[in-house]
């Protein structure tokens, strides 16, 4: 197999746009209006008729200051920056289980691989009882509340008691935390003789080597590859710039910024990009924003691929975080930025006006958006021209995909919403391999086992809607026949899931999908 190329990561690169060393402040203005704010605490606290809370208040005061700017600033409290910033960073330090609150109690869906609860020995089903010598289980925990209880610096220790079944005694570990990794591929498999597929849920400091590490180790490389970018919300600009330019010819610009307060500046593709001359196939959906419509852009406007779905969220504003004394931070927007051919990506909005911003947005799918490509009404001003073979594509709001694929409601009955609202399938699945774990693993020792063996006619169907109607979740009339198909196909993906990673969801229910099905029909075209 070929070897990938190692590509610097660019997040550094890309956010040193605007650092407060470079700020011009020089406005005697700014510094009356500081004193002023200054003035204004310093009396509150000297003479104000009751105590307050100072970080509270200024804590307020940030969000106010904020709230008057465009709508993807921010301003992220002390306590809040480190949760914030976990996901994006692509680790978290704890223990490393995945877990599921199961009659009051906390049960162990799997030990993440190479965490330190796997190498201490604790397994799925194992019932943590108590952490720290003090019983945990009860009907008033909660999730927020294990995390406080795992979770902890690198290097601490935590003594857990666990039930397992068929051990007559509790059993006792102690387990060093250590960085758990948060992945930000969720699946990448061969879809197709020859097609890969590979889903990405965000974009993280991670994702370069977990994307170079999803090609390791395979007999050949794809002749072509569907990358699904469906509710990716975006993340680090660096990464977004990394995977644009696997597509890209050495010196094909990515994108371009600029702002009031800072100058032009184009990236451009290294030319080290591994898939530079395969057909690409790009899912987008009305959920994918920021850095995924920066890699829809450069695909579709230097003609590398197909862009498939339905039009995106439209975020072409660059943040950039600044942090404050007391370890906050303010994540303010210091350019906006362009696709190659020159569109602006950003959705339109009023300073200040936050909440109408978001309720223009879902006003698109009242209009009906997500199911009629011609309810999209983009004038003629916001046309651009694609960079190799002239086509007309159009910016002024997200992305508009060139095979646009409605979304499909027809298997929604009032059953299956009130399911999926309620969280029902994902809790009996839960419930469901508390009992059946050991004997399912026994019986299939690999997914293409359990795919073949694990028929939609075999799932625990019928467990389900007893499962259901005890919650008082019942079908109505012809809600079976809208949904049946789905819900069976749903919970096969789940279970496969719990017991073979999350990939092998994706692996059953993409079939299911239009989206998955006109990619596979398009790249079968391109290739």
């Amino acid at each position: 197999m070929k070897k990938l190329p190692f590509i610097l990561p660019l997040l550094a690169f890309t956010f040193m746009l605007c650092h407060p060393a470079n700020a011009q402040v020089s406005d005697d203005g700014l510094n009356f209006q500081v004193n002023k704010m200054g003035q204004a605490l310093f009396y509150v606290t000297q003479y104000y008729l009751d105590s307050i809370n100072t970080e509270k208040v200024v804590d307020g005061m940030m969000k106010t200051l904020v709230d008057q700017l465009d709508p993807h600033s921010s301003y992220i409290p002390a306590d809040e920056v480190k949760a914030m910033n976990e996901p994006l960073e692509g680790n978290f330090e704890g223990i490393g289980i995945e877990f599921a609150l199961i009659r009051d109690t906390l049960v162990v869906v799997n030990p993440i691989a190479g965490a330190p609860s796997e190498s201490v020995g604790i397994r799925a089903d194992d019932r943590i009882v108590a952490v720290d010598n003090k019983a945990i289980s009860s009907p008033d925990l909660t999730n927020q509340q294990v995390f406080d209880l795992l979770r902890g610096p690198k290097g601490t220790r935590v003594a857990l008691t666990v039930v397992r079944r068929g051990e007559s005694e509790p059993l006792y570990f102690e387990v060093v935390r250590d960085k758990i990794p948060i992945n930000s591929i969720d699946a990448a498999y061969w879809a197709a003789p020859g097609i890969m597929y590979v889903k990405l849920n965000k974009f993280a400091l991670t994702t370069q080597d977990e994307f170079i590490d999803a090609f390791r180790g395979i007999d050949k490389m794809p002749e072509g590859l569907i990358l699904d970018l469906q509710g990716n919300g975006g993340g680090y600009l660096g990464a977004a710039v990394f995977l644009a330019e696997q597509f890209l010819q050495k010196g094909e610009m990515v994108l371009f910024t600029e702002g009031e307060k800072m100058d032009r500046r184009e990236i451009r593709a290294s030319g080290m990009g591994f898939f530079v001359n395969t057909p690409v196939v790009v899912l987008i959906d009305e959920r994918s924003a920021s850095a995924s419509e920066i890699v829809a852009g450069a695909v579709q406007d230097w003609d590398r691929g197909m862009i498939v779905g339905r039009r995106s969220f439209g975020k072409g504003l660059v943040q950039q975080s600044f942090p404050l004394n007391d370890g906050s931070e303010l994540r303010l927007t210091v350019a906006r930025y362009h696709t190659p051919s020159g569109r602006v990506i950003q959705s339109p909005y009023e300073m200040g006006e936050k909440d109408l911003y978001y309720r223009d947005f879902l006003e698109r799918y009242q209009r009906g958006e997500s199911y009629h490509a011609d309810s999209i009404q983009i004038p003629d001003s916001l046309a651009f021209r694609t960079l190799k073979k002239n086509r007309v594509v159009y910016g002024g709001g997200g992305i508009m995909p060139d095979v646009f694929v409605p979304a499909d409601t027809t298997y929604y009955s009032e059953f299956y919403i009130q399911l999926a609202r309620r969280g029902t399938i994902n809790a009996f699945v839960n419930d469901f391999l508390d009992t059946e774990r050991e004997d399912l693993s026994k019986r299939y020792d690999s997914f293409e086992s359990f795919d073949k063996g694990m028929t939609t006619e075999k799932v625990p169907f019928a467990r389900l809607l007893e499962y259901a109607a005890q919650n008082e979740i019942i079908p109505g009339e012809g809600d079976l026949k809208l949904s049946e198909r789905h819900i069976r196909l749903q919970l096969k993906g789940l279970i496969a899931a719990r017991l073979f990673g999350q990939g092998c969801f994706y692996r059953v229910i993409n079939p299911l999908l239009p989206e998955y099905r006109k990619a596979l029909e398009i790249m079968n075209g391109m290739q």
